[in-house]
């Protein structure tokens, strides 16, 4: 049985783990086979001082700090990376895949991220870069808990829609806690969520769209016997489909 009392009143801290994408330094303005095998080996290989010289000033700010964060959270995470075709004129999309696994309180936690990168190329460097459909777990369950997730990729601006995080096998006597938060696009690092006692088979949310197009982020936890699981997922916010 859950401790609930162990979660009562407490914040659990969630990285959201939104990846930013590290370029190759000899970009041209159409993206090669070569670019996407540079990309993935910098991105395995942990390479900070080639991102501080690849990226457009505005982004540069940010990345060393949240690159090394990824790093040191899981050292041996998988970055695949493949080409999409864009019908977004004078824009590049790549989709990542991002793997990872680390031991914590000697349990072992796994990261599983999906995301496409949109973005422009400016004088050979990665320049205004959007992440978006993004999905990324971290559980420390050993994959035993049967969950599904059923969120949008997008939705309309101003339109209802359904949030459900499923848990597919009967409770019976189990007693679970979880929790879903919405994000400010700006906020990816340190939330806080505090868990609260669910009395059904998962999580289910109804919530209204914003009125103009972005993106929604929403970000939530489950707490099992066997596990914890958290969750993060982009939700685009378009005026039409």
């Amino acid at each position: 049985m859950l401790n609930l009392n162990f979660f009562k009143n407490i914040g659990v801290p969630l990285y959201l783990f939104i990846y930013l994408i590290i370029p190759y330094s000899a970009i041209t303005q159409n993206l090669k086979v070569d670019f996407i095998r540079n990309l993935e080996n910098s991105l395995n290989e942990g390479d900070l001082e080639f991102i501080r010289k690849n990226f457009r000033y505005d982004e540069n700010q940010n990345i060393p700090k949240q690159f090394s964060k990824i790093v040191n959270d899981f050292p041996d995470s998988i970055w695949k990376i493949k080409r999409l075709k864009s019908n977004i004129p004078n824009k590049e999309i790549l989709r990542i895949k991002v793997s990872g696994k680390k031991i914590f309180n000697e349990e072992i936690h796994k990261l599983e991220s999906n995301f496409d990168y949109v973005f422009s190329i400016l004088n050979g460097k990665v320049d205004e870069g959007t992440i978006v459909n993004l999905f990324t777990t971290i559980r420390n369950d050993h994959n035993k808990i049967d969950i599904s997730f059923k969120i949008p990729d997008k939705v309309l601006t101003g339109s209802k829609y359904d949030i459900d995080i499923i848990l597919n096998k009967p409770l019976e006597e189990v007693i679970i806690a979880g929790a879903i938060k919405p994000y400010q696009v700006n906020s990816f690092f340190e939330q806080e969520i505090l868990l609260e006692p669910l009395p059904s088979g998962g999580i289910f949310k109804m919530t209204r769209a914003p009125s103009k197009p972005g993106m929604q982020i929403w970000s939530g936890i489950i707490a099992h016997p066997e596990g914890m699981i958290t969750f993060t997922k982009s939700i685009d916010i378009v005026d039409k489909i």
